[in-house]
């Protein structure tokens, strides 16, 4: 049994802590030892639980059971061979004990051999009549093998044993969805409900398959029986106001983000979700008012700091949307997207060499579009660095290679840098892909436009 300090059972555990603290050995017997010990381990006071397994096994040496409380802590430590040994005594003394190969099982777990470990408990279920552990532990072992099919199987049996164990209705789900089954996941829990019409959890796992099929009216109706099975449950409001939004009943989406507000701490998923609703229903106000209350309750989450970054972009104040987007970055600087808005807003505040580094870390962190080349190169240019933007515009080709847009800004660089060969060759290739880009010559290269080897050029081709 478990002890509480909240009722009259724990006696047994008060005198072994008034023990401890007096050096005065009492006598319990075994049975009163094994809870005291179960209680510790369950409150992972593992010093405790070992000083409590000595003392039983002084006053009840052939204790199977302390022993075994003695092998589960050998098997947390990772002492193994010591564990084995021990569990080799006891299989000779009670080779009937399933405890024994629950731990032998533990053993071959640790090991990462999963398959012996499913052996022994296979075993273990042949003895016992309290087989909802087993499976769960089976089912587990099946996990630790990417045997999704069989792990299912065991954990419906744990659900078909006892139709409250979550834990298992939860993993059932897992696999489910690792195995990308998600019509057949509906038709099990829809199945369950059958028989177990008020079980919210299910109700809220029914919902989220249905959310995955886009099929938002099925999914709001289960989330609504999960909140009459259960109106305090806060994940089945947050999942409802999921579906609310995606079919722009905003309001109503804010009022389920609200009741979970009520109904437990604070959320920033929630201010956050209730700040985007008032975005879309326009009321900027409102809508920064819980981005600002987002940080506040997690000062972490990068897509509060970038909530408000983008509330400053679209109201051009550009200095509070540049101190918002860097405190993103901070929490997570390996965000292209994060670096591309960085980028944009220091062009707006003419912080070119700024805005450049910002392009160069997209580029760094793999965002190859052209758009992110072009503007790294054109940043160049007017930072007065052609030869890093014909290297810039050279890599580029690599992954746009017939592109005209890239080819007249080389052709525009070389010429910038006496390179007339290459500057020829280039701009051949622009007037041969798209020779409506000629006009980036007269834009960024306005000098390199007037020399009468360009304008030849671009006349012969008209």
């Amino acid at each position: 049994m478990e002890f509480s300090h909240d009722d009259n059972n724990d006696l047994p555990l008060t005198k072994f802590e008034s023990m401890l603290k007096t050096n005065h050995v009492l006598f319990f017997d075994s049975e009163e030892f094994e809870n005291i010990i179960h209680h510790y381990l369950n409150q992972g006071k593992i010093a405790l639980a070992k000083k409590a397994i000595k003392l039983g096994l002084d006053q009840h040496p052939t204790s199977i059971n302390l022993r075994l409380f003695k092998v589960e802590i050998y098997v947390f430590e990772d002492k193994l061979i010591e564990a084995d040994r021990l569990l080799n005594e006891l299989y000779n003394l009670d080779p009937m004990n399933e405890e024994i190969y629950i731990q032998k099982a533990n053993i071959f777990s640790k090991k990462d051999d999963h398959e012996q470990a499913i052996q022994v408990l296979k075993k273990a279920l042949e003895l016992t009549d309290d087989v909802v552990d087993l499976y769960s532990l089976i089912g587990m072992e099946y996990l630790f093998l990417d045997q999704f099919e069989e792990a299912k199987d065991f954990f419906m049996k744990c659900l078909e044993e006892d139709t409250e164990d979550y834990s298992a209705l939860y993993n059932i789900i897992y696999c489910f969805e690792f195995l990308n089954q998600t019509e057949e996941a509906i038709e099990y829990l829809n199945s369950f409900l059958d028989k177990n019409p008020y079980c919210e959890v299910a109700w809220h796992q029914l919902g989220i398959q249905y959310y995955k099929l886009k099929n938002y009216k099925k999914a709001l109706a289960a989330f609504d029986f999960a909140i009459i099975s259960d109106d305090t449950f806060v994940g089945a409001y947050i999942e409802r106001g999921k579906v609310l939004e995606k079919l722009k009943r905003f309001e109503e989406a804010i009022e389920n983000y609200s009741i979970t507000l009520q109904l437990d701490e604070p959320t920033s998923f929630a201010l956050l979700r209730i700040g985007f609703c008032y975005e879309k229903l326009r009321n900027d106000d409102l809508a920064v008012q819980y981005f600002y209350k987002t940080v506040h309750e997690d000062p972490l989450l990068d897509k509060g700091w970038i909530a408000i970054t983008r509330y400053y972009n679209r109201k051009k104040n550009y200095q509070k949307a540049l101190y918002y987007i860097n405190k993103a970055i901070n929490i997570d600087a390996e965000n292209v997207t994060y670096w591309k808005l960085y980028s944009q807003i220091n062009q707006r505040l003419n912080l070119f060499e700024e805005a450049e580094r910002g392009f160069k870390k997209t580029l760094e962190l793999g965002n190859f579009e052209l758009n992110t080349w072009l503007s790294r190169g054109d940043l160049l240019i007017k930072l007065g660095e052609p030869e890093a933007a014909v290297s810039n515009f050279e890599q580029a080709l690599d992954f746009y290679p017939e592109n005209a847009e890239i080819e007249y800004r080389l052709a525009g660089l070389n010429f910038s840098l006496n390179e007339t060969d290459k500057g020829i060759f280039h701009l051949k290739n622009g007037l041969r892909y798209n020779e409506e880009y000629t006009f980036i010559i007269d834009e960024l290269f306005p000098e390199v436009a007037n020399k009468i080897l360009v304008k030849n050029l671009l006349k012969t081709n008209q």
